[in-house]
């Protein structure tokens, strides 16, 4: 299973309508509100990294509130 988690920066007063579309993809297993730079965290999950990759670029980056994103790739063996 491959993992990422992605720092979401959206549109003022859109944070809750991404978290609505964010939790309705299968990749997503959780996906939260933040304060500070980042505004939204969520986890990716998927079999592969190609499928990964597709996830956050064509479904999470294109969401119409989205201004910026940072992916942090889970490392596979460390716990």
């Amino acid at each position: 299973m491959k993992k990422a988690f992605v720092l979401i920066s959206c549109d003022l007063g859109k944070e809750e309508d991404t978290l609505i579309a964010l939790r309705t993809m299968n990749q997503i297993k959780e996906a939260h509100g933040t304060w500070g730079a980042y505004d939204i965290v969520a986890e990716v999950n998927s079999n592969d990294t190609e499928s990964l990759r597709e996830t956050i670029t064509w479904k999470i980056r294109k969401l119409p509130s989205i201004r910026s994103s940072l992916c942090l790739m889970a490392v596979e063996g460390q716990h």
